[in-house]
């Protein structure tokens, strides 16, 4: 691979990994419009450590303080509200894995279409758009503000966290947007956009481990890419992921969702004029 290659599928994946766009549409896109080869296993893998390696060095803080306070944790004991969020993530992450597992790499593939990318993207952006309209609407958020991982979105029960989890599922179909579909669920179960976006964060971290886990079990006998291609990939992905993850909490506090929201909308619309008409 190219210098300009690996340079430019680490930045999607960092940019589109972390907003409501969806990492997985913009990967296949950019392969199409540049009309690069599948680059493998292996570094697709690179690319989602360097994502990875991101998100735990943003949030170290909030994810020590969950775990130190899930191992403090004895049975008979009354959950505090930190300890509360960590089993709420934990629970919320078995959807995802469960609806993995039994889609498949096959099943994915069959999701991969243009139409249907362009599909999700118009219609789970204007549900998000949709979701922080209602939110704003309430008034008030369910679950007040805070400082600490735990002082606000500890608040949150287990059933809606479930819910939450249930709505990561979605980001199977490319197009949808893991964190778009978070935050989507979160809005309407009473989260501010601000909380929503940091409770996607924090309930994506068990879910890229899980998924880095995988990618390197199906890897596993794969021919690696060269071993250079795959370095400058994580650090390209990690570095700018950090990055991207400042920027996004940024833009949700100061102006919400519609500039991504505009950007599906657009997006899909492009896609399904150059597939129905210029293909």
């Amino acid at each position: 691979m190219d210098f300009l290659q690996i340079l430019i599928l680490a930045l999607v994946q960092a940019l589109t990994e972390f907003l409501p766009v969806s990492s997985s549409a913009h990967l296949v896109l950019a392969s199409e419009m540049f009309g690069w080869q599948y680059q493998g296993l292996s570094f697709d893998l690179a690319l989602h450590c360097g994502t990875l390696i991101a998100i735990l060095a943003y949030f170290r803080r909030d994810i020590a303080e969950l775990v130190r306070e899930a191992l403090a944790w004895r049975p008979g004991r009354r959950l505090n509200p930190t300890q509360r969020l960590a089993l709420g993530i934990t629970l919320a992450t078995i959807p995802a894995g469960l609806a993995g597992l039994l889609l498949g790499d096959a099943g994915a593939l069959v999701l991969r279409h243009p139409v249907m990318i362009a599909s999700n993207l118009i219609l789970f952006g204007l549900l998000l758009w949709f979701a922080e309209r209602w939110s704003l609407r309430a008034g008030r958020a369910l679950v007040a503000e805070g400082t600490g991982a735990g002082e606000a979105l500890g608040r949150l029960s287990i059933g809606r966290a479930l819910l939450i989890g249930c709505a990561q599922t979605l980001a199977l179909m490319p197009g949808t947007s893991r964190s778009g579909a978070t935050m989507t669920a979160g809005m309407l179960l009473g989260l501010d956009r601000a909380q929503a976006a940091r409770y996607s964060f924090l309930l994506a971290t068990p879910v890229m481990v899980l998924a880095t886990a995988y990618g390197a079990w199906e890897a596993r006998g794969e021919p690696l890419a060269g071993l250079g291609d795959m370095a400058l990939g994580t650090l390209f992905s990690a570095v700018s992921g950090w990055f991207v993850i400042r920027f996004f909490l940024g833009v949700i506090r100061r102006i919400g969702t519609a500039p991504f929201v505009a950007y599906r909308v657009l997006l899909g619309v492009a896609v399904l004029g150059w597939y129905f008409l210029l293909r």
